[in-house]
This record gives C-alpha cells, structure tokens and sequence, in this order.
C-alpha cells in the first residue's frame, strides 16, 4: 500500500500539471482573441463602409500583420509543445573494444560481374 508522503508527492506533481496546464490554456485563449481581433479589423478594413476609397496597399499591412501576429503563434505553440514534452535520453550502449587477442580477418567480397543490365561496365 502506497505510503502516505508518496500520496503527498503525486498530489503535489499532479497539482503542479495542472496548474502548467491552465497556464497554457490561458495563454492560448490570449492567443486566440488577438487573432479574433486582426480578423475582425482585417473585414473592417477589406469590407467596410469606405473600402473603396481606401489605399490597396493597407490591405498588404493588415495581411502582414495577420501572418506575424499567426507566425508568433505557431512559434509560442511549437515552444510550449517542446516544454510540455520530455526529452528521451537515448539508452547508453557499452561497445567496447574486441579484445587484442581476436584474430582479425578481412576478406574482399568481389561481385561477379561488374557490367549492369543497361549494358554499362562500372567499377574499375
């Protein structure tokens, strides 16, 4: 039966998941209001009442403010997936040396033939 300070222990880890989890959440639902609001000022700006006497090149900076604001997004996102992860140490492999005392033999495996199908002659 599990011991009462291990209890304590998985409930202190588990609480401390949590409380990584709602920061995350927070932070994405930060996220997603400010892309609401590029979205909202973008159709503002591309649809709204004066869109006709309004200069082309306004339509480009509110694009690129869009794919900033999206690429900073992806960023946090890519980061807080890194984070959230562990990394897997790789498992250490003992290959030591053979020792001296082993023969060493080597042996040249030559092909039986060195022209291909295509007709071509390669190798020397």
């Amino acid at each position: 039966m599990p011991e009462t300070a291990d209890l304590l222990e998985e409930i202190a880890a588990l609480r401390a998941r949590l409380n990584t989890a709602e920061a995350r959440d927070q932070r994405k639902d930060e996220r997603i209001a400010r892309l609401e609001k590029l979205v909202a000022a973008f159709r503002q700006a591309a649809l709204g009442r004066r869109s006709e006497k309004s200069d082309p090149d306004q339509f480009e900076l509110a694009l690129e403010d869009l794919e900033t604001a999206i690429a900073v997004i992806h960023a946090e996102e890519d980061a807080d997936n890194r984070s959230a992860r562990r990394p897997e140490k790789p498992r250490a492999a003992n290959r030591g040396a053979l020792p001296k005392h082993l023969p060493r033999i080597e042996e040249m495996i030559e092909p039986v033939s060195l022209t291909c199908a295509c007709g071509a002659r390669h190798g020397s």
